[in-house]
């Protein structure tokens, strides 16, 4: 279980690092949080007084909400650039 959840957080940070598209940046933050969540549990599992099942909830909804905006924060990029690639972007400051 340790193993795996070290595999998906590694994979996370590999993709938030080396994509340049913001869709696949925000699924490896959530692949990074996934990885807490697993941590979490095995440990919770392991010791009934750690109560790692309410820090899963709690990181569940502020993944949620996370996500919620990530994606709101996309769509006004897309209507205001025409690209959700990072790179295309140019921010002139004046």
């Amino acid at each position: 279980m340790i193993f795996f959840s070290v595999l998906l957080f590694l994979v996370g940070i590999f993709m938030v690092l080396t994509r340049r598209n913001a869709v696949m940046m925000i699924i490896g933050i959530e692949l990074i949080f996934n990885a807490a969540n697993l941590n979490f549990i095995f440990f919770s599992n392991q010791d009934p007084k750690h109560y790692g099942i309410y820090f899963v909830l709690f990181v569940i909804a502020i993944t949620a909400s996370e996500t919620a905006l990530g994606i709101a924060i996309l769509l006004n990029l897309y209507k205001t650039h025409r690209t959700i690639q990072l790179d295309e972007l140019n921010h002139d400051v004046d």
